[in-house]
């Protein structure tokens, strides 16, 4: 069941993406984190928001502060609102799974989208993305409290969640020359999310 759960998260947001945008919170209790990680960043950073959906409330807050996004989501859909929302940025349509992208990034998001891919999946993300970091990059991303597979549901559909282990994690990073500098577990005030904040420690 797990391998045709996570196989199917792409298609899901493609066929409910509106539903999906519609009930997106923009309330943004994720800003946070969102100062955290936009406090280490230089003025009109960079930023690649890998899994960006429809731009809000995120890569909004993010342009809102003078920075210049890079989003990419395999919906479409979701890419095509981004592009009539925020049209003096850059809107992919592609999976994250597979970043051909030519250009560094000061700054890498992964909310809410990295864990519903598989914990092996998820490495590939972590190793691709941190090389399309710049030198004093920084990334912010969600996950799970620990390692384990778990099946919500949206729009009466099973949707698939994955996460490793903080030790894995903390143990990818390092490899890719970061270091965890923040990290909560089940964060109440940010919706119950789990959260890591890492800083490129040595090129």
């Amino acid at each position: 069941m797990s391998d045709d759960a996570a196989s199917n998260v792409i298609a899901l947001y493609q066929a409910y993406a509106a539903d999906f945008d519609r009930s997106r919170s923009r309330e943004l209790m994720e800003k946070p984190w969102l100062d955290r990680f936009l406090a280490h960043l230089p003025p009109k950073a960079s930023i690649l928001d890998m899994g960006c959906g429809a731009g809000e409330p995120i890569a909004r807050y993010c342009i809102e502060r003078g920075h210049q996004l890079t989003g990419i989501d395999a919906s479409i859909s979701l890419i095509l609102l981004c592009r009539e929302r925020f049209p003096g940025h850059r809107w992919l349509v592609g999976d994250m799974r597979d970043l051909r992208l030519d250009r560094r990034f000061d700054g890498l998001i992964a909310w809410h989208s990295l864990f519903h891919l598989t914990p092996d999946d998820q490495q590939i993300v972590l190793e691709r993305s941190m090389r399309r970091a710049t030198e004093n990059a920084v990334l912010l991303f969600t996950a799970g409290p620990d390692r384990q597979e778990t099946f919500g549901r949206f729009c009466g559909q099973t949707l698939y969640h994955a996460s490793l282990a903080f030790e894995e994690y903390r143990l990818i990073l390092a490899d890719g020359g970061f270091e965890i500098i923040a990290h909560e577990i089940e964060d109440q005030s940010c919706g119950g999310a789990t959260i890591y904040l890492a800083k490129r420690s040595r090129s």
